[in-house]
C-alpha cells in the first residue's frame, strides 16, 4: 500500500507529478524542474518532506544509546543543536544517515536529556529495528512520532524574509544546524530548524501532522512581496547533487563505508563511546580504502545515470555512477560515482558508459557550485 503525507491533496490541486517515493506517493514535479530549481537557488522553495522519520529518544541514559549508534559524537552538542551523522552497521556498511537534534530539558524528567533522530522515509522501519538491538542495555524511552510529525522545508536565500513575519522567533538568533522552538504561521510547538538538503539555505518546520496543511497553505498565500514556489523531489535531488551531498541507496548504502562516501567528517573515531564498525573504519583510515566516491563532470550532453559503468581507458569497468544529472545551475551533466582510489584525484579522467558511448568525465571537488556567486 502506498502512503500519502497529509499534504496529497494540495500537490494534486496544484498539478504535481506524482509518483511512488520511499513507500509515499510523492510530488516530483510541479511546473518545471529549472523553474524549481532556480527558485530553491535564488529565491525560496517549499518542499513538502513530511515522509521523512522521526524517532525521539529519551531518558538518563539517552547520550549514551545515541552515542552507541552514532558516528558522530553527540556529546558536543548543546540543547537547541543538531548535527549530521549516520547510523554505521556491524559490517563497515551504512544503516542510514541521519540528523541529531539536542531538545530542550522541557521534554525530559529531571536528570534525562532527549534527543530527536531524523532518518529516512524508506529507512523507517529497518533503522528502527537495527537501533532497538543497542537500546536494551540503555535505560531510555525511544518514541516513534514519524505518523505524528508534518515536516516542511522552506529553503533558498529568501526564506527567512518569508517566514520573519509569520512567526515571534528572530530567525536571525538561529545559527545553522541550530534550531529554535516557537510560533509559526499561529501554530504552536513548532521546531523551526536552520537546516537543509539544498546548500541554499532555509529551515525545517517540524509540526505536529493535524497542523501542517495549515501551514502550508499560510506559507503558500502569504501576501508577501517573496513568492514561494511549491518545489518537488526532482528540484530537490538536483539540488543536493549540485552540493555534492549523499543519497541513502543511490551514492551510500548498507555495503559502503563511511571513509570510502566521504563521510569521515561525520566519524568520530577518537570518542570515548564504540559504536560499530569503529574498529574497522579506524583500519581503513590507517591503510586508505581500495575505492572512493568522487564528483565528475562529463565533457558530452547526454547525462550519466545511476548505475552507468565508469571505464578505464582500456574499456574495463572499474567503478559505477550512484547518481547523474543536468545541473540546472551549471548547464552541463554531472554526477557522483565510485572509482578506485587511483582514479579518486581531482583532475583524474574515465570514461561513463551510456549504452554503447563511451562519455568522457573528469574528476572534480564537490560542492559542483559556488551558491554565493549564483
Amino acid at each position: 500500500m502506498i502512503l500519502s503525507t497529509p499534504l496529497e491533496s494540495r500537490h494534486i490541486d496544484l498539478g504535481a507529478k506524482m509518483a511512488e517515493f520511499a513507500g509515499y506517493n510523492m510530488p516530483i514535479l510541479y511546473t518545471n524542474l529549472q523553474e524549481e530549481h532556480h527558485a530553491v537557488r535564488k529565491s525560496v522553495g517549499v518542499f513538502d518532506v513530511s515522509h521523512m522519520g522521526e524517532f525521539i529518544v529519551k531518558g538518563k541514559q539517552a547520550l549514551d544509546l545515541v552515542q552507541r549508534i552514532s558516528s558522530n559524537d553527540a556529546s558536543t552538542l548543546a540543547i537547541g543543536q543538531a548535527q549530521y551523522s549516520c547510523l554505521p552497521n556491524e559490517t563497515g556498511g551504512i544503516v542510514d544517515d541521519m540528523l541529531v537534534y539536542r531538545l530542550p530539558q522541557d521534554m525530559c524528567a529531571e536528570g534525562e536529556q532527549a534527543f530527536m533522530l531524523v532518518v529516512n522515509a524508506s529507512n523507517i522501519h529497518k533503522d528502527w529495528d537495527h537501533i532497538q538491538k543497542y537500546a536494551s542495555a540503555f535505560d531510555t524511552r525511544i518514541i516513534d512520532i514519524s505518523d505524528k510529525t508534518g515536516l516542511l522545508a522552506v529553503q533558498g536565500p529568501k526564506a527567512k524574509a518569508l517566514l520573519q513575519p509569520l512567526t515571534d522567533v528572530n530567525l536571525d538568533d538561529i545559527p545553522y544546524y541550530h534550531f529554535a522552538k516557537g510560533t509559526v504561521a499561529g501554530i504552536d510547538n513548532v521546531l523551526i530548524s536552520a537546516t537543509g538538503y539544498t546548500g541554499s539555505g532555509g529551515f525545517e518546520l517540524y509540526v505536529d501532522s493535524k497542523d501542517v496543511v495549515a501551514m502550508w497553505d499560510i506559507i503558500m498565500n502569504l501576501d508577501h512581496p517573496v513568492k514561494p514556489v511549491p518545489a518537488g523531489l526532482g528540484a530537490r535531488d538536483t539540488l543536493r547533487l549540485e552540493m555534492g551531498y549523499c543519497l541513502y541507496g543511490n551514492d551510500i548504502d548498507d555495503t559502503t563505508s563511511v571513509l570510502e562516501g566521504g563521510l569521515g567528517w561525520i566519524t568520530k573515531l577518537n570518542k570515548n563511546s564504540d559504536f560499530p564498525s569503529k574498529e574497522i573504519f579506524k583500519k581503513q583510515k590507517k591503510t586508505g580504502v581500495d575505492k572512493k566516491l568522487v564528483g565528475f563532470i562529463v565533457d558530452d550532453r547526454r547525462v550519466p545515470r545511476h548505475g552507468y559503468p565508469i571505464c578505464d581507458a582500456s574499456g574495463n569497468e572499474i567503478g559505477v555512477v550512484t547518481s547523474g544529472t543536468l545541473s540546472p545551475t551549471l548547464q552541463v551533466p554531472l554526477g557522483m560515482a565510485y572509482v578506485p582510489s587511483a582514479y579518486a584525484a581531482i583532475g583524474s579522467t574515465f570514461d561513463v558508459k551510456a549504452g554503447t558511448k563511451m562519455l568522457s568525465a573528469k574528476v572534480v571537488s564537490m560542492p559542483f557550485v559556488d551558491v554565493e556567486n549564483i
